[in-house]
């Protein structure tokens, strides 16, 4: 198939598809007459890839996860890489938690002791009040 008939398939636009293989995560197609022909296994690929994009890997964890599946890894290393995935999750969510806390705490103070005053006045934009 060519790389629009492929695009549309997998849910993806053209550039998307040059990228990945000017990155190494799509090999690329064969070509005839100038046109790259692309497979079904390559719509498997581009499939798979997007997944991992979904789930918020990086490129270089979607590679790792790509050639996982390219060696034909054993589930429990896929499980092992999701779980280290899972914990940086749990990081962020509750540094933004803390960042929440901070910030509606700015907005309140601001309700309270500056609202109407000039920017620089703002007790959001002074960095002793802002810092964590």
């Amino acid at each position: 198939m060519r790389i629009g008939v492929l695009a549309r398939a997998a849910g993806v636009s053209v550039p998307t598809i040059r990228y990945y293989e000017s990155i190494g995560l799509l090999t690329p197609p064969v070509r005839q007459s100038g046109q790259r022909i692309y497979s079904g296994e390559d719509l498997k690929a581009i499939r798979l890839i997007r997944h991992c994009r979904d789930l918020d890997f990086s490129i270089d964890e979607t590679r790792e996860l790509v050639a996982s599946v390219q060696r034909r890894s054993p589930c429990s290393e896929t499980k092992s890489f999701a779980e280290k995935h899972l914990g940086a999750i749990r990081t962020k969510i509750a540094e933004l938690r803390a960042l929440e806390v901070a910030v509606a705490s700015l907005v309140s103070g601001c309700e309270t002791t500056c609202c109407g005053s000039a920017a620089p006045d703002c007790v959001i934009l002074q960095p002793s009040c802002g810092s964590a």
